[in-house]
């Protein structure tokens, strides 16, 4: 499998996502960001996008987001327990191992996903990370863990004009997360965490120095 090949194929997709305004049914709305959904034409479940301003910088705000090892998300992101590198394929590419506590009130155990992560940049100062599900020799599933897959998802970075303290924040969620769970805790599952996830993104950025 060309990994390469197959990140660079999430970031479009997700750049798609983006675009297309059509059939995304809102499911909840924060003061932070607003919430929707549609079918998923990766897997039987839904792809859900969020879409909000954080006061910050793009360069605070990706600090904040940015897949690494010793990053800042771990800290602040609720779903991310542990993040781990398992490989790294080029400057911009790697296969990470997420691993994420159980949530829902103990409904949904622990879970961990392996996927192959691109983070990009672009000419108008954006900058995303794109990630979906590879296996990796390095990481079988383990006991403890159900192992999840992470259809295309990611979050995306837009610099807003004349406004230098002011990031627009794309996230997109696209998860089976294995096991035997109920649709309706999956369906309630994903608008609750990702209004947390920019709440407490926003407080994130608040918390850093200026870069």
């Amino acid at each position: 499998m060309d990994h390469e090949h197959k990140a660079k194929e999430v970031a479009d997709c997700l750049l798609s996502y983006k675009r297309d305004e059509s059939g995304w049914k809102v499911c909840k709305k924060s003061n932070d960001v607003t919430v929707s959904w549609r079918p998923s034409s990766e897997f039987p479940g839904n792809v859900y996008k969020g879409e909000g301003i954080v006061i910050g910088s793009p360069e605070k705000v990706w600090e904040c987001l940015k897949p690494a090892p010793n990053g800042l998300r771990v800290k602040w992101d609720n779903n991310v327990k542990k993040f781990e590198l398992l490989e790294q394929i080029t400057e911009d590419i790697s296969i990470c191992r997420t691993v994420t506590p159980s949530a829902a009130m103990g409904i949904i155990a622990p879970r961990d996903f392996v996927d192959v992560i691109l983070v990009k940049q672009y000419e108008d100062g954006t900058i995303s990370s794109n990630a979906t599900n590879v296996s990796h020799p390095g990481c079988p599933p383990q006991s403890g863990y159900v192992r999840g897959f992470n259809h295309p998802c990611g979050c995306i970075c837009v610099p807003i004009s004349g406004e230098p303290n002011k990031t627009q924040v794309f996230s997109f969620f696209q998860t089976d997360l294995g096991g035997f769970l109920p649709r309706s805790v999956v369906d309630s599952f994903f608008p609750s965490s990702m209004t947390e996830f920019y709440s407490n993104l926003a407080k994130s950025v608040k918390s850093l120095k200026d870069l």
